[in-house]
């Protein structure tokens, strides 16, 4: 065997443990998602809330008392949050009939611009659309099945995470002690650096994206109201919401507002929507977002991208929400490890000078072959 083939089998044999762990850990959190998930959001925010509970345990209250008050304070804005929610709900609930009468006017004008344009009955129009409907129905049954399935999950979900952020504050010396046991004592200052940074950066980061969502529904719907669309306060806190799916999330809030104006006004005000929403979206990207939730993640945004993905491919629509904390707390721990260095660097946004490793690489390697 070579020397170029003793030192390359290392570098392969290890390329392929991280390709055989990748698919284990995928396959791990794919199918303990059901568990998973509610315990990823009760850590989260249980790491948010933690320092209500220190507090309340400075001004001489029992422990548990504070948790459990921090717990249901938590609980009833969530409640609360919900409650206005719904009642935004059912005032659309109120004008479906009405919104379904003008989408039928338009299906029906639709149809007859269709048959116009391409020269065929409208019955064809209607036969081919009718027939293409059927089919996405079918495809789409099992779609709108897990998505129920999905609402029942989270109903129960709902009662779980209250618990689980409860046990987490808890038994929180119990878990940081466990945490010391696993790593030997000349690990103790990396793992606490790990530990408190990690702490930092989820508290900074969540609070952070309230208050930019905020923020964003309050532009959303100051623009909706502006331009006189109805339910605005609805659409703007929906896709305020939505915002919290990076990248993706903005392009499909825009749908929502666009389907209500193509049936309650004038063709132009879609334009109009589509402008105030641009408008939003570069606010939140060049303002918003660097200054107020950007400081606090550095990945970039090819990262995160991919991260959104592979959490909606696993986790479904929670695994979007958790994709960028997760991602940006796996840069903390790899950045502390010196074998995973480069792989914390690969997922940070420090764009290095084009090319300026690459001739570094081409000068030494000159002077070494003179």
């Amino acid at each position: 065997m070579s020397k170029t083939d003793n030192n390359e089998l290392p570098i392969l044999l290890q390329f392929a443990l991280v390709i055989i762990g990748a698919i284990g850990l995928f396959f791990i959190l794919y199918i303990g998602k059901a568990i998973l998930i509610p315990l990823v959001f009760a850590l989260l925010l249980a790491i948010l809330v933690n320092p209500v509970v220190n507090f309340l345990t400075k001004y001489k209250i029992n422990r548990v008392v504070a948790i459990l008050l921090t717990v249901v304070a938590t609980l009833l804005l969530f409640i609360g949050f919900m409650y206005f929610i719904t009642s935004q709900m059912a005032m659309f609930k109120e004008s479906f009939p009405e919104i379904k009468k003008k989408f039928t006017e338009i299906y029906g004008d639709g149809i007859a611009l269709l048959s116009d344009e391409f020269n065929v009955s409208e019955k064809q129009v209607e036969g081919k659309i009718e027939s293409s409907k059927d089919t996405m129905m079918e495809e789409g049954g099992g779609v709108i099945g897990q998505t129920f399935l999905s609402l029942g999950s989270l109903l129960a979900v709902f009662f779980l995470i209250p618990v689980y952020i409860f046990l987490f504050l808890f038994y929180k010396t119990l878990l940081l002690d466990f945490i010391s046991r696993v790593f030997d004592n000349a690990r103790h200052s990396t793992v606490v650096e790990v530990l408190s940074e990690s702490k930092t950066l989820i508290q900074s980061y969540l609070v952070g994206l309230m208050v930019e969502t905020a923020i964003v529904a309050a532009l959303d719907i100051s623009a909706l109201l502006i331009l006189g669309v109805q339910y605005a306060v609805l659409l703007g806190i929906l896709a305020a919401l939505l915002n919290l799916i990076p990248y993706i999330g903005g392009l499909i809030a825009i749908m929502l507002p666009i389907m209500i104006v193509l049936v309650t006004k004038p063709p132009i005000y879609i334009l109009y929507v589509i402008i105030a929403y641009s408008i939003v979206q570069f606010i939140d990207n060049n303002l918003i977002m660097p200054k107020i939730v950007g400081s606090r993640i550095k990945v970039n945004a090819l990262v995160s991208i991919i991260a959104v993905i592979v959490g909606g491919a696993l986790w479904g629509v929670p695994g979007m929400f958790l994709s960028l904390p997760i991602v940006a707390i796996i840069k903390v721990i790899f950045d502390r490890i010196e074998p995973l260095k480069a792989w914390g660097f690969l997922i940070g946004d420090n764009m290095p000078p084009i090319g300026e490793q690459f001739f570094k690489l081409r000068k030494s390697t000159k002077k070494s072959t003179k």
